[in-house]
C-alpha cells in the first residue's frame, strides 16, 4: 500500500504540473502493456493448438484461452485470430503503433472528460443522473468515433490505404462495437460516478489493458 500511495502522490504531482503530458505518457505505457498481453495470448494459443494431441491438460493458460474461444459468441477469428503460420516473434513495430496511438489520443480524451465534467457536474445533491448523462454522451458520441479512429490509425500506420481501411471496417468494426457496448457502459458509470477527474483517464487506461488487448487481436485478425 505504501508503494501505491507514493505512486499516486507522484502521479498527482506530475498531473498538477503538466496534466496533458502526464496523461499522454500514461496512455502510451498502458497501450504498450495491452499489446504485449495481446501478442502473448496469440503466441500461447498458436503453440498450444500445434502440440501433438492439442491443448495439454497441464497447460492452464492455453486451456483458459481455449475455453474463452468456446464460450465467445463471436467467431474465434474476431477475438483470438487463428493462423497457419508458426508463432511470430514479438512485433516491436506493432507495439510502437499502439503506444503512439495512446500517446496521440490522450489529449483528445482528456479534453473530452473535461467537457463532460463541465457539462454534467456531479454534486452531493445530484450525482447519479449527471453520471448517466456522461455515460450516454460518451458511449453514443465519443466511443464509436474513437473506435473508428483506432482502426483507421492502425491501418494507415501499417501501410494500408483506403481499400484496407474499408475492409477493416467491414470485418471487425461492428463486432468490436458490440463488445464495447457490453463492457464500457458499466465501467464508465463507475468511473464518472466515483472516480475524481484526474484519475478518470488513468482508470479508463487501466481497464483498457484488457480492452486494447482485444482490439489488438481484432486488428491483427486479417494479418493472421
Amino acid at each position: 500500500m505504501a508503494i501505491v500511495s507514493r505512486l499516486m502522490a507522484k502521479f498527482n504531482s506530475y498531473y498538477a504540473e503538466k496534466p496533458v503530458l502526464t496523461m499522454m505518457i500514461t496512455n502510451a505505457v498502458l497501450g504498450g502493456v495491452a499489446d504485449t498481453v495481446a501478442q502473448s495470448l496469440t503466441v500461447i494459443r498458436q503453440r498450444a493448438i500445434r502440440k501433438p494431441g492439442g491443448v495439454s491438460k497441464d497447460d492452464f493458460v492455453a486451456i483458459e484461452i481455449h475455453e474463452l474461444d468456446e464460450k465467445n459468441p463471436f467467431p474465434s477469428s474476431e477475438l483470438i485470430p487463428a493462423s497457419i503460420k508458426l508463432p511470430p516473434p514479438f512485433d516491436f513495430e506493432r507495439l510502437t503503433r499502439f503506444m503512439a496511438y495512446g500517446f496521440i489520443m490522450a489529449p483528445v480524451q482528456f479534453k473530452w472528460f473535461q467537457f463532460l465534467s463541465r457539462t454534467f457536474p456531479i454534486t452531493k445533491g445530484a450525482a447519479t443522473a449527471p453520471a448517466l448523462k456522461r455515460v450516454a454522451f460518451d458511449q453514443l458520441i465519443f466511443a464509436p468515433v474513437g473506435l473508428a479512429a483506432f482502426f483507421t490509425f492502425m491501418t494507415v500506420a501499417e501501410g494500408g490505404g483506403k481499400r484496407a481501411i474499408t475492409r477493416k471496417f467491414q470485418d471487425v468494426y461492428m463486432p468490436a462495437l458490440k463488445a464495447m457496448y457490453i463492457i464500457w457502459p458499466a465501467v464508465q458509470i463507475i468511473n464518472f460516478r466515483l472516480i475524481p477527474l484526474q484519475f478518470q483517464l488513468p482508470m479508463v487506461s487501466t481497464v483498457s489493458i484488457a480492452w486494447t488487448a482485444y482490439l489488438s487481436l481484432s486488428n491483427s485478425a486479417e494479418e493472421a
